[in-house]
Parts: structure tokens; C-alpha cells; sequence
């Protein structure tokens, strides 16, 4: 693997031969620059020859709408993420569907994060949530990648599963397989482990399916999870008979509840470290958490692409995207494009219009979840400010080996009173 010195400097090499795909750019946090050059010199860029085979990136925040909120010629079939997906796990899922299969199955789903339902939950995140905090080491360095956004995250995906607590990991181990491969994302996942582990998953949520089956006349029945949605709605009620669609959209609403939001809670301890001037605005108004969910999850942009497949032959700003070409939208390059946002590079906590991002996506296909997750993290630093006058990073963070997934290893902290 590329290590950062040896990463190339994108102003010294050819345009064409840049490649934003590779993955060690994100491991070492090295991207800025790459995405910088092409959003100035050539935004709509052809990688004629890359591990992923040849793409297209789209860089510019605009040009990331008008792709993403345009599924007629840009089609999220067959994946959405830039890898191709390998032939033992022809996995599908909703997200890499079009309309209308997209829309039933995403109905269908959709009620777990309805508004009532997501102010029945914000109670059950804060006893979390606390206990958690409650649970940390003052004064004496940890893990807060593991302790904190991995442990908050799993258990709210727990609960959206009605999943057993006591193995909530199991739910963030898989979604580590699922997003991890070097195929899929450029990632360092062992394929036979990464096959074992999805296996164990769908025979693991099958199992539960058929359970569920059993007690939809029983007291439990009128709890509200995912499982139990999808078995009511006529579009996925036979949905465990196709078990690689089944699969896929477990992956997908594991991934979707998982990585963004846990990335997000470290991506805003990190942030606020490296911006002391914006942690002081923060501890001395807390009513700007709000505002800083949203820089935050701009500055993260914690799922860095989507792609797209072009339908026919394009013309789009001025170049010829032929049909069947892979057309990758860059969020993470989006949401530092000067010519959309402001002081792009900066992390801002009370930035005015800090909804304006593209994190979310756009379209058909807009983050589901992203109320819940917001909730979330608006609720965590809410307590945090009732227990901590800071959370010091005394150590580098380590990242994830992903082109997709922009997350944390680990973040060394300490907690000060």
C-alpha cells in the first residue's frame, strides 16, 4: 500500500492521470489537494485506467445534484458504490434500484424513522447516551472511536433491528465487511472473511425473520423494527425468499445506520480539536449544536461517493458520457467546492446555511435516516457539555482504508472536567 510519502503530488503529473479512486488518498487524509485541481481544471473528469476499471468524477457541487436528482440517465443499478460487485455476493438492495422497485422497497422502510416515531426514540438515545458518557475515564486517555461511536452507534442499530444488545457488535462487524473489500472500495477486507461474515449475517437475520413470522399474533408484535416493516409491507414481505436482495438491504440499513452516524461522532471530536477557536464558541453557547450537526456531517462527509451507470450516451458540461459508463459523484469534494460554500476548507460551527451540503445526497435516493442520525449526534454533544469541559485528542487518528466509507480506526482522548 501507497504510504503518504510517496503519495504523488497532483500538481506535478498529468490531469488524465489522476485518480481520485485510490484508496491510501483517504487513509492518509491526503484528498484535498487531488480534488482541488479538478474542480478548478477539468470537474467533470475521465480515469481512463484505475483498479475500479474506467470512471468518471464528478466534483463540483452542482454538477453533484444534477447527476444525483437525475435518474433517468444516470442509474444507480447495479451498486452505487465505484467497485463492482464480485460474483459469490450479487448482493441487491434498494439504494442501487431505480424506480419503481426503488420506491416500494424504501416505503417499505420508511416508517422507522417517521417523526413521531424518531420522538419516541430521543428519550431512549439520551438514557443511552448517557450511560455511556457515564460509564468514560476522566483524565486518562482512551479509545473514543471504540468506546463511544462505536458503542452508541451499534446499540441504535440494535433497536432499530430489535436485534439482542448483548451482540450489537456483531452489527458493526458486518457492516466493516460489507464496505471493506479491496473490490468493492479499495479497502484491506479479506474476501473469505468478508464471504463468512455477510453468510453468517443473512443466515443470522433469516433466522429472525422466520421468529417474527411466528409472533406477529403475539404481545411483541406491536414493536416497531425493521424487520417487522418489511414482513408487513406487500413489496418485501416475501423479501427472505430472495436472499441476496434480502442481504443486500439488511447491508444497506446497517451501513446506512452505522458508519455515517458513528464517523460523524468522531469526525466532530477531531474537528473541534483542530478549530480550539470553535470549541470555545461551542462551550460558550451550546445552542449552536444544532448548526453544528450539520458542519459537522458536511466536514465529515462520512460516505465519500455514490455512482451512478449512464443509461445512453450523455452529453454533461461539455463531455460525452457513453452509456454504460460509471459516473461517480464526489461528496466529499462537494462539500469543499468554493464556488457553493463559503470558506469550504474551514469547519465552522455557526456557519450560516450549514444544511447546505451534499453528505445526504439528493433525489430519490436521499439518506433515509438522516434525521435519526442528526438526532443522534445533536443529543450526544448536548451531553457532553453537561459532563466535559473538553475531550483533549492527544494522539493521531487512524483511518479507514476506504474510497467510500470516510471513518476511524481509533482516536486517542482524554477527558477533562
Amino acid at each position: 500500500m501507497n504510504s503518504i510519502k510517496n503519495l504523488p503530488d497532483p500538481y506535478a503529473m498529468p490531469i488524465d492521470e489522476i485518480d481520485v479512486s485510490d484508496a491510501s488518498l483517504y487513509k492518509f487524509d491526503a484528498w484535498r489537494p487531488y480534488f482541488a485541481r479538478l474542480r478548478s481544471e477539468d470537474p467533470v473528469h475521465y480515469k481512463a485506467e484505475s483498479p475500479f476499471g474506467p470512471f468518471w468524477s464528478i466534483t463540483r457541487f452542482e454538477d453533484i445534484v444534477a447527476v444525483d436528482t437525475n435518474h433517468q440517465d444516470f442509474s444507480s443499478e447495479p451498486a452505487i458504490v465505484i467497485g463492482d460487485l464480485i460474483e459469490e455476493l450479487p448482493i441487491e438492495m434498494f439504494i442501487a434500484m431505480d424506480p419503481p422497485k426503488h420506491d416500494d422497497q424504501r416505503r417499505a422502510a420508511q416508517p422507522v424513522v417517521a417523526p413521531k416515531n424518531l420522538v419516541a426514540m430521543e428519550g431512549l438515545i439520551r438514557s443511552r447516551i448517557t450511560k455511556i458518557l457515564d460509564s468514560l475515564p476522566v483524565g486518562e486517555e482512551f479509545n473514543w472511536v471504540d468506546r463511544v461511536s462505536i458503542e452508541l452507534t451499534a446499540q441504535m442499530l440494535a433497536t432499530l433491528f430489535d436485534f439482542p444488545l448483548e451482540d450489537c457488535r456483531k452489527l458493526t462487524y458486518w457492516s466493516d465487511l460489507a464496505a471493506g473489500s479491496p473490490e468493492v472500495a479499495g479497502g484491506s477486507v479479506d474476501q473469505e472473511e468478508r464471504i463468512a461474515g455477510l453468510t453468517d449475517c443473512l443466515q443470522t437475520f433469516s433466522a429472525i425473520w422466520h421468529e417474527r413470522k411466528l409472533e406477529k399474533n403475539s404481545d411483541s408484535a406491536g414493536a416497531l423494527d425493521l424487520i417487522r416493516l418489511l414482513q408487513s409491507d406487500p413489496s418485501t414481505e416475501d423479501l427472505v425468499d430472495r436472499p441476496m436482495e434480502f442481504l443486500g438491504n439488511l447491508i444497506l440499513l446497517i451501513v446506512g445506520g452505522n458508519d455515517t452516524t458513528r464517523n460523524s461522532i468522531t469526525g466532530g471530536v477531531l474537528a473541534l480539536n483542530q478549530n480550539p477557536g470553535e470549541y470555545d464558541k461551542l462551550r460558550a453557547n451550546p445552542e449552536l449544536i444544532p448548526n453544528m450537526v450539520s458542519e459537522i456531517i458536511r466536514w465529515q462527509t462520512p460516505l465519500m461517493h455514490m455512482r451512478r451507470t449512464a443509461t445512453r450516451d450523455v452529453e454533461f458540461k461539455g463531455k460525452l458520457i457513453r452509456k454504460g459508463e460509471k459516473v461517480v459523484m464526489w461528496y466529499l469534494s462537494g462539500n469543499h467546492d468554493e464556488t457553493a460554500i463559503e470558506n469550504a476548507d474551514s469547519f465552522i460551527i455557526d456557519r450560516p446555511n450549514a444544511r447546505h451540503h451534499v453528505s445526504f445526497g439528493f433525489g430519490i435516493h436521499r439518506c433515509m435516516g438522516n434525521r435519526l442520525g442528526e438526532m443522534q449526534l445533536r443529543v450526544l454533544w448536548e451531553e457532553i457539555g453537561k459532563r466535559f469541559k473538553n475531550i483533549e485528542v492527544v494522539g493521531e487518528p487512524v483511518r479507514v482504508q476506504s474510497n467510500f466509507v470516510r471513518g476511524y480506526e481509533s482516536l486517542p482522548v482524554v477527558l477533562h472536567t
